[in-house]
């Protein structure tokens, strides 16, 4: 990413905090994506008990009225406000954290007993340590050795 494109996400995300706060939500994740006519600003909105269809609404006519008047995007843009899904990514500590006892899927950077892929129940969570549950095994997962980790859909 050049230095360009960094400067500018580091602003949206400002702007998206700014709107976040005020409207109770949580900032997941901002992603400019493209550049010229084709520029995307794609940005995942959560709150405990999940967001509404106009809660992200909302959350865009917001943003988009703070980064006209601020004019930090070169050039037009789309803007696209979600909620993360029920296969959410787990980016932090803290969503590990929130969804202890839920199933995930993870994959790590480096193989931990010759795997990368994990499969299991978040049971624990320590300062940089994700304990999970595998088929009865607790296995810790590094946190700063996982590349992706999401939330598994699961049908009862």
């Amino acid at each position: 990413m050049d230095t360009k494109q960094s400067i500018v996400e580091e602003i949206v995300l400002k702007l998206a905090g700014q709107v976040a706060e005020g409207q109770k939500v949580e900032v997941l994740e901002t992603r400019l994506l493209g550049s010229g006519r084709r520029m995307l600003l794609r940005i995942t909105i959560d709150r405990s008990g999940g967001v509404t269809l106009e809660d992200c609404e909302r959350f865009s006519r917001s943003l988009s009225a703070l980064l006209d008047a601020d004019d930090s995007l070169p050039g037009p843009y789309n803007l696209e406000v979600s909620s993360p899904g029920l296969d959410r990514p787990l980016t932090a500590l803290k969503d590990f954290e929130r969804h202890k006892g839920k199933l995930v899927r993870i994959i790590t950077k480096d193989r931990i007993d010759n795997q990368n892929f994990f499969l299991g129940r978040v049971i624990g969570v320590t300062a940089d340590i994700i304990r999970l549950s595998i088929s009865g095994e607790e296995r810790d997962i590094p946190f700063e050795n996982i590349l992706r980790a999401r939330l598994e859909i699961e049908i009862k």
